[in-house]
């Protein structure tokens, strides 16, 4: 009786093994999704960073007022 236990213990690791080798890499995606997110929140804290910039920011207006200016 013990050996039966036992080998049908053995084939349930067997085939679970099985199933983790073929899925081995199924959460990966979500490591790569939570690095993406991590980049786009520090690329943004970033560019909020420059824009924030009094010289950006005069920049960037002396660029909208001329580009409104071709058009008149």
């Amino acid at each position: 009786m013990r050996d039966t236990r036992l080998s049908r213990t053995a084939r349930g690791l067997r085939a679970r093994w099985r199933v983790l080798q073929e899925r081995r890499e199924a959460g990966m995606a979500t490591a790569e999704y939570a690095i993406g997110t991590l980049a786009a929140v520090g690329f943004a804290g970033l560019l909020l960073v420059i824009l924030r910039s009094e010289q950006v920011r005069s920049m960037l207006l002396s660029i909208v007022q001329s580009a409104l200016s071709v058009g008149g």
